[in-house]
């Protein structure tokens, strides 16, 4: 192959970003915006909304910001269709919205429940089908990406309704993309233990000793950047034999062996026994 060329295939798209207001939707905005794609950002808060596209803006990128609720439909289809009428009809749709509490299955409430499939399961249907209609009614080819996580993947003690929410996210990917394909490719990614502005990197984890170094092969936390990273792929032309997927981002998190490899190894009776 001689010459340059657009590798990722995206010059001219129009990309909606729903929770690209900080941490991994503000940076796979960023990775999409350097990639030639207009952005609509989508947050449920205005003001950062506004200031992610400030942001991006002065970046040189080409980019919107929109209030929604993701978790109400009518909401959805509101900022989408503004997304649209502002910067032209869409090609890419990213939902990078979740969250999850932290307490026993004994003591989680049917509000507690309700609460985590919303926002990390139905908010991916009500966001995913708003794009597919238009890029269906228009005959436009599309692709869709959702966020999932390694808690969807394995078991999720302590934070189970979001585990089972993710898990349900990645049999609905699969479905998106089986229902909607060809025209759209669906897929997600998968991060492992992300350093975000809710949970900033602390001194310790840089200790040999600590479970990051110990149980990711590695051996720290990934950044935001990485996950729009991903996002950027699976959104592009190198991804275009791609769909149904779920992409673990978690520097190994789920190939790694229970036992603590060299400290087990060195031992003079063998593991099989």
């Amino acid at each position: 192959m001689t010459g340059t060329t657009d590798m990722f295939g995206l010059s001219g798209k129009t990309a909606i970003i729903w929770g690209g207001g900080q941490g991994m939707g503000e940076s796979s905005a960023i990775y999409l915006g350097r990639a030639g794609c207009r952005l609509a950002i989508v947050d449920v808060n205005e003001s950062r909304a506004g200031e992610a596209a400030a942001r991006l803006a002065a970046q040189g990128l080409d980019a919107i910001g929109l209030v929604a609720d993701i978790t109400n439909e009518s909401d959805v289809e509101r900022a989408t269709d503004q997304a649209e009428a502002a910067l032209g009809p869409i090609d890419i749709m990213v939902t990078i919205v979740g969250a999850s509490s932290w307490k026993p299955l004994l003591d989680v409430t049917d509000a507690d429940w309700s609460r985590e499939l919303d926002l990390n399961l139905k908010s991916v249907l009500y966001s995913a089908r708003a794009a597919a209609r238009r890029m269906l009614a228009s005959g436009r080819k599309g692709t869709i990406i959702a966020v999932n996580s390694v808690s969807g993947l394995t078991s999720a003690p302590f934070h189970a309704p979001y585990g089972a929410a993710k898990a349900g996210l990645m049999n609905l990917v699969r479905s998106m993309a089986v229902e909607w394909g060809p025209d759209i490719r669906v897929n997600a990614v998968a991060p492992g233990t992300i350093v975000t502005q809710r949970l900033p990197k602390q001194a310790s984890e840089d200790d040999p000793a600590s479970p990051f170094r110990r149980r990711i092969p590695l051996q720290r936390r990934g950044t935001t950047d990485e996950i729009g990273k991903g996002v950027l792929f699976l959104a592009s032309d190198l991804a275009s034999y791609v769909t149904g997927q779920t992409l673990p981002v978690d520097g190994g998190w789920m190939a790694a062996w229970l036992f603590d490899v060299p400290t087990e190894a060195s031992r003079p009776t063998k593991l099989a026994e």
